[in-house]
C-alpha cells in the first residue's frame, strides 16, 4: 500500500516447524532461521497441501460471507421506518411492514392539522385515500442499490410509498379555502353584432393539487401541521395573445365579405354571417381557439345555401291517427363541411383575395327508415296537459307554443341525453319569442321567453311519467297552483336548463299539441313499466307571504302571493307487478310576496 511503511525482518514472528520425514519422498530444505543453525527440511508434497488448504479455507469464507451478504429479497442492512427489512423476503418484509404500521395506528390515523391560505382545519387521513402502500414499498426497498461490502456493513433507509385519492384531497383542501379562492376568468373574444369584444384572462387563485399533495404525504408521515399556500394559475393564452387575435383575425374577418364558389354557383358571405359563425372556443387550460362553425354560418345564411345545396332529411315520425307514421329520409348535396371551415378560417385575415372554393358533396341522412324502424316507437307511454290563460293571442301564450313547435318530433335514441335548452338554442326576439313575466331577483317582471317554464314543466311531467331518467331540472322559486307540486321545472337561458335521458332501450318520441288554453305533451316508445304515479308527504315548514308594495308602471306586475311550504313527492315505477323503483324528489318553496303596484299607504 502506498505511504505505509513495512516492519523491519528482526520484528516478524518466527514460527518452527519439526522435521518429519515421509517414505519415499524426496525431501528440500527449509531456509534457516534468523541467527544461523540448520534449517529444517519439508517436503515439496507438504508444502503444496498447506497452500492448498489456505485457499480453501479463504474461499470457503467467501462463499459463506456472500450467501449471508445476498440472502432474501430485501438487501441487508435496509429499514423502513425504522423497521429492518433486509435479508427478509418479500413476503415477510410486507408482514413486518404491516406490523410496524399496525403500532403505529393511532399517529396515522390522526387528524391532520392543515392551513389553506389563512383558514385551518383538521382532515381525517382516510377522508382523503392517505395510506403506505406496502407491496409498493417493499418493491422500492427490494431494489435498493447495495453492492456485496455494502450489504454485509452498510445501512440504507427506503422511504414509504405513500397514496393519496388526489380528486378527494383537492375536493377537501378546497372546502377549506372557502371564499378565499378565485375561478379563473378564461380569454374569448365575443361578439356585439360584428365588432369584436376582448375578455381578458384573469388569474385563479387556488390550490396545486400536485404540490398540495406532497406537501401532505410528507406531513402525515412525520405527523406535523401542513401548510397548503394559495397560488396564481393563469390561463394558457395572454392578454397579449388575445389582442393579436382581435388585430389580426377578428377584425379584419369581418371588414368584407367573402365569396363561396361551388360547381353550382357562387354565394356571398356578409360580415354578419362571419361574425356569427367564427367563435374562439377556450379549452379547459385557457387555450383560445379560433374555428369556424359550419352550423352557425348554415344558419345565418338562411336561404342563400338552398340554391347550391339540397339538405338531406332524416327519416322521421309523426302522429297520425293516434299512430306513429314514419315519413322517408332523403340524401341531399351539400357543400363539404369538413373543409369549409378551415378554408374559410385562413382567408378572413386577408383584405384581398376573399374566396374561398367549396366542393358540393353527395350528403346523406343520418337516420334511414330502417334505422328509425329498429328504434321500437309504436305507442304512447305518458301524457301530461297544464292550462294557462289569455288565449293564444297574449305573449306569454305565444311563448308557450313556440317552444312546443321547437320541440315538437325530437327523437332521442336510447342512452341519449336531451336538453331543451340544447334543443331550442337561446330562446330571444331573433327566435320569436316575446317578453312575458319572468321571476327575477324574487319578483315578477318582463322577460324574453316567459312563459316558457309551463312548456317546460308540461315536457318534464311527461318523461317523468314515462319512466325516463331526470338528469337535471330546477322547481320555481315560488309554488303556483297550475303546477303540481315538486314534480315541475322552470328554465332560463343559459343558466337553468331541463334535461333527460333516454335510459331505455327504445327511442323516444315527442310530441306536442295545445290549444287556446293548454299545452300537452306526449311520450312515444315502448312500454316497459306497468305504471309510474306520484305519492306526496305532507307539507310543512309552511311560511305566510308578506305584502310588498311596488312603484307603479308598465314594468309592475302585482301578484296574490302564496305560502312557502317544504313537500317530498315520491315516483312509484312499478313493473311485472311489482314496485320497481321508488324515487324521492324533494323541494322547498319561498313564500311569494303581496306585491302590490302603488305606493306603501303613509308614505308620501
Amino acid at each position: 500500500m502506498y505511504g505505509e511503511k513495512m516492519p523491519a525482518a528482526d520484528d516478524r514472528p518466527t514460527i518452527k516447524v519439526a522435521a518429519v520425514s515421509w517414505p519415499g519422498v524426496e525431501m528440500e530444505p527449509v531456509a534457516a532461521p534468523p541467527g544461523g543453525g540448520a534449517g529444517p527440511t519439508r517436503s515439496r508434497r507438504a508444502r503444496l497441501l498447506l497452500a492448498g488448504g489456505i485457499v480453501a479455507a479463504v474461499l470457503a469464507g467467501g462463499v459463506g460471507l456472500g450467501a449471508y451478504a445476498y440472502a432474501g429479497d430485501v438487501p441487508r442492512g435496509t429499514t423502513v421506518l425504522g423497521t429492518e427489512l433486509g435479508g427478509r423476503s418479500r413476503a415477510e418484509a410486507a408482514q413486518a411492514l404491516r406490523a410496524e404500521l399496525e403500532r403505529r395506528a393511532d399517529t396515522l390515523n390522526a387528524p391532520l392539522a392543515v392551513t389553506v391560505g389563512e383558514k385551518k382545519a383538521e382532515l381525517n387521513p382516510a377522508d382523503v385515500g392517505l395510506a403506505i402502500d406496502i407491496e409498493a414499498t417493499v418493491a422500492a426497498a427490494a431494489e435498493a442499490d447495495a453492492h456485496a461490502v455494502s450489504r454485509l456493513v452498510g445501512s440504507r433507509t427506503v422511504e414509504p410509498v405513500v397514496t393519496v385519492d388526489q380528486a378527494k384531497l383537492g375536493a377537501a383542501l378546497r372546502k377549506v379555502m372557502g371564499a378565499q379562492g378565485r375561478e379563473m376568468t378564461m380569454p374569448a373574444i365575443v361578439w356585439t353584432d360584428t365588432t369584436p369584444k376582448p375578455v381578458y384572462p384573469k388569474p385563479a387563485l387556488t390550490i396545486d393539487t400536485d404540490g398540495a399533495a406532497a406537501v401532505v404525504k410528507a406531513g402525515w408521515l412525520a405527523a406535523e401541521p401542513v401548510t397548503v399556500p394559495l397560488v396564481e394559475k393563469w390561463p394558457a393564452t395572454t392578454r397579449e395573445e388575445v389582442d393579436r387575435l382581435v388585430a389580426e383575425l377578428a377584425r379584419p374577418a369581418v371588414a368584407a365579405p367573402v365569396t363561396l364558389t361551388t360547381d353550382g354557383g357562387s354565394v356571398t358571405i356578409p360580415p354578419a354571417a362571419i361574425a356569427r359563425s367564427l367563435r374562439f372556443t377556450v379549452d379547459d387550460a385557457g387555450t383560445l381557439t379560433p374555428k369556424v362553425d359550419v352550423k352557425r354560418l348554415r344558419a345565418a345564411l338562411g336561404d342563400r345555401l338552398t340554391k347550391l345545396e339540397v339538405e338531406p332529411r332524416d327519416a322521421g315520425l309523426t302522429i297520425s291517427g293516434g299512430k306513429p307514421k314514419v315519413v322517408p329520409s332523403k340524401a341531399g348535396r351539400q357543400v363539404d363541411a369538413a373543409a369549409l371551415g378551415p378554408a374559410l378560417l385562413a382567408v378572413l385575415p386577408k383584405t384581398e383575395g376573399r374566396t374561398v372554393t367549396a366542393e358540393l358533396k353527395p350528403a346523406a341522412p343520418e337516420l334511414t327508415e330502417a334505422e328509425l324502424t329498429k328504434l321500437g316507437v309504436k305507442e304512447r307511454v305518458s301524457t301530461f296537459t297544464t292550462h294557462f290563460t289569455g288565449g293564444l293571442s297574449s305573449p306569454r301564450s305565444q311563448n308557450i307554443v313556440r317552444a312546443a313547435k321547437d320541440v315538437d318530433g325530437a327523437l332521442v335514441k336510447p342512452g341519449e341525453t336531451f336538453s331543451l335548452n340544447g334543443h331550442t338554442g337561446e330562446r330571444g326576439y331573433d327566435q320569436g319569442y316575446k317578453d312575458a313575466p319572468t321571476i327575477v331577483g324574487g319578483k315578477l317582471v318582463p322577460g324574453v321567453g316567459g312563459g316558457v317554464s309551463q312548456f317546460t314543466t308540461t315536457l318534464f311531467n311527461a318523461t317523468y311519467y314515462a319512466g325516463l331518467e331526470d338528469v337535471e331540472h330546477k322547481p320555481h322559486s315560488f309554488y303556483f297552483s297550475r303546477y303540481p307540486a315538486v314534480i315541475e321545472s322552470t328554465i332560463y337561458w343559459p343558466q337553468l336548463d331541463f334535461k333527460f335521458r333516454n335510459n331505455t332501450p327504445y327511442g323516444v318520441l315527442i310530441d306536442t299539441s295545445y290549444t287556446s288554453s293548454s299545452i300537452t305533451v306526449s311520450i312515444w316508445s315502448t312500454k316497459i313499466y306497468d305504471s309510474v304515479k306520484t305519492e306526496y308527504g305532507p307539507r310543512r315548514n309552511i311560511t305566510q307571504p308578506k305584502t310588498v308594495y311596488l312603484t307603479p308602471g308598465p314594468n309592475c306586475i302585482a301578484a296574490a302571493g302564496s305560502v312557502g311550504f317544504a313537500q317530498d313527492a315520491y315516483r312509484v315505477i312499478k313493473k311485472d307487478g311489482r314496485v320497481f323503483k321508488r324515487e324521492k324528489f324533494s323541494w322547498r318553496y319561498d313564500a311569494e310576496p303581496r306585491f302590490i303596484c302603488a305606493p306603501k299607504p303613509g308614505d308620501d
